[in-house]
């Protein structure tokens, strides 16, 4: 193993104490940043461990966050971790009864919410949780039973003064081999799993994951950065610690809605993002061609549909050199201003980046590189760099890190990385791993003679027509989607003659080119003859590099998006399979029925 067990508080606080004075995070709460300085944060998570070891908190204890991205968050935190008490993260969208499932699950003797609203939620069900001692308020509230943020700072400034040397001593005790986190899968199907990463699971990844960093380590001290993805994922929350590492100043945003406004006042410099984002910003790039006229918006589209041949290993020289230069002074440093004008990279993970983002983003200028792995793994298993971004690739692997294809082509992996197992279910962890010590990640793929890793598709999310083909689902939600008048697909097909699909159009950009044409759609949308002709043009797009058992031959439009809310989607927005086809069954069956 290349890097030495490490515990978190040891790596963050590494960095945190050669620091000197200076912004640190800083958090958008009601429309106002409020910064937060490094002695400050410190201040705060010293007096925040005491005052939860003051309320009995000992290593080895488990306490919940549900809350928002915060400074607050990353302060209550770091405090647990200095204790050797495991952090719960709580997704901000979590419904009550899963809230429940998992402080009784974790058997969480503290409870952290952000406001009184987040804790509507748990409110009718924290009394039956019978291992919760103590709810805490980050915010404030009216609940006289809660306490305060403040309350538990002014009780860890008394203890500090009484026992100051009882912290460091409490962080000394960790080993690198304590549980740091219990996250709760979101799954597709099924009651979440309390999956168990030590201190080193973590701390291993962001170490290697700095190996893979698009620029020089140094190059990211004192730059800003944006935070959106909530770190209640171990995507970001390992990010972050990456961010800390590096001396970056992290900047959170109140709602995703906003983040454009927020990317112009931030002008950050890196963006941890899922596709999601990304297909949106391309979608409004190609939008917005629309209402240009003449000359330059045949300029424009020439230089858009130049990004769909754009490949980051081999970029254009000689005369498409050229041609890529004049793209550049014309068209994409002007897209650049969309992201503050400062970005200067991108990592995606979550779920696959189709290839004509990816292929977009770095022809305007910006490195954006694509990373594979799950919360079981830490997460990072590969990532791609300057260097090695080949297309359609998830990138290699870090350095302490295996991987191997299985002879059913699912994805194996093994290194420090691995969790320590899934919470009090020694079966569930047996499944997935094999005597030597491989985890099954459940994604089906391939590795190139240079060691690139492709994901194809979930091993579960594959399924086979009543014709014997078999179909990977995600390959051709992907091209569906990278249309820009889509945007949520589903396809549909296990058992079936044919695939079909559960299209959500993007409505707004649909209005705008009917529009441009002279036409007002009708109400319901989804069953104007102009849209679904406008659908049809988009699908038959997708369908034809496919192979005949793959292509779209059904399809219907669903008036509303699917939603974490209406429990279509996981938190981390992935498709719950199951749900969406008995929430739509008689809609699917209707694409089928031969009368």
């Amino acid at each position: 193993m290349k890097y030495a067990p490490e515990t978190l508080p040891s790596l963050l606080y590494r960095r945190i104490e050669s620091d000197g004075d200076g912004l640190f995070t800083s958090t958008k709460r009601g429309g106002t940043w409020f910064e937060t300085s490094v002695d400050d944060f410190k201040e705060n998570v010293e007096n925040f461990a005491y005052g939860l070891y003051d309320l009995g908190v000992r290593r080895g204890d488990r306490v919940s966050i549900h809350s928002e991205n915060s400074t607050e968050w990353l302060i209550c935190d770091l405090a647990i971790l200095s204790l050797g008490a495991a952090n719960v993260p709580i997704y901000s969208t979590q419904p009550g009864d899963q809230i429940k499932y998992i402080l009784e699950n974790s058997e969480a003797k503290v409870h952290i919410v952000s406001t009184d609203e987040m804790f509507a939620e748990t409110k009718p069900i924290i009394k039956d949780v019978g291992t919760v001692k103590a709810i805490i308020s980050i915010f404030g509230s009216k609940h006289k039973k809660l306490k305060t943020f403040e309350s538990i700072l002014q009780r860890g400034r008394k203890l500090k003064k009484e026992k100051p040397d009882l912290l460091r001593n409490q962080r000394e005790s960790i080993s690198p081999d304590d549980l740091a986190t219990l996250i709760y899968t979101s799954g597709t199907t099924g009651v979440p799993k309390g999956v168990m990463l030590t201190h080193n699971n973590i701390s291993s990844n962001v170490r290697g994951s700095l190996e893979k960093l698009p620029y020089e380590r140094e190059r990211f001290k004192d730059e800003p950065v944006l935070s959106y993805l909530p770190l209640s994922h171990v995507f970001e929350r390992m990010i972050t610690y990456m961010y800390v590492v590096m001396g970056c100043k992290i900047h959170y945003v109140e709602a995703v809605d906003e983040i454009r406004d927020d990317m112009a006042y931030v002008k950050p410099f890196f963006l941890a993002t899922v596709p999601r984002l990304l297909e949106k910003i391309q979608t409004g790039v190609k939008v917005k061609g629309q209402e240009m006229s003449g000359l330059w918006k045949n300029l424009y589209y020439w230089a858009i549909y130049r990004t769909e041949e754009y490949d980051p290993e081999h970029p254009p020289s000689g005369l498409e050199g050229i041609k890529h230069t004049v793209a550049e002074r014309l068209v994409y440093s002007k897209i650049r201003e969309l992201f503050g004008g400062n970005l200067g990279g991108i990592v995606s993970g979550g779920a696959a980046l189709s290839p004509e983002v990816f292929r977009f983003m770095n022809a305007i200028g910006i490195i954006c590189v694509q990373g594979y792995g799950l919360t079981e793994t830490s997460p990072v298993i590969t990532v791609q760099r300057p260097g090695e971004m080949r297309v359609g690739s998830s990138g290699k692997p870090l350095d302490d890190v295996e991987i191997m294809i299985a002879e059913d082509k699912e994805v194996l992996t093994r290194g420090p990385h691995v969790m320590k197992g899934y919470f009090k279910l020694p079966a569930k962890t047996e499944e997935v791993m094999t005597e030597d010590g491989w985890f099954k990640t459940g994604d089906v793929g391939k590795i190139d003679d240079d060691g690139f890793l492709f994901i194809t598709d979930r091993k579960k999310s594959m399924f086979k027509l009543s014709t014997g083909k078999y179909v990977a689902p995600q390959n051709i939600e992907n091209r569906l989607i990278n249309s820009g008048f889509i945007d949520q697909v589903v396809v549909i097909g296990y058992q079936r003659k044919f695939c079909s699909a559960l299209i959500v159009p993007a409505y707004d950009n649909v209005r705008k080119r009917l529009k441009r044409d002279g036409y007002r759609p009708d109400d319901p949308m989804t069953e104007d003859e102009k849209v679904i002709e406008l659908i049809q043009a988009e699908v038959d797009k997708a369908n034809m590099p496919l192979s005949p058992w793959e292509k779209v031959k059904k399809f219907v439009l669903l008036e509303k998006a699917l939603s974490i809310e209406g429990g279509e989607l996981t938190p981390t927005q992935k498709v719950k399979r199951p749900v969406v086809n008995e929430k739509y069954k008689e809609l699917i069956d209707s694409m089928y029925d031969e009368t």
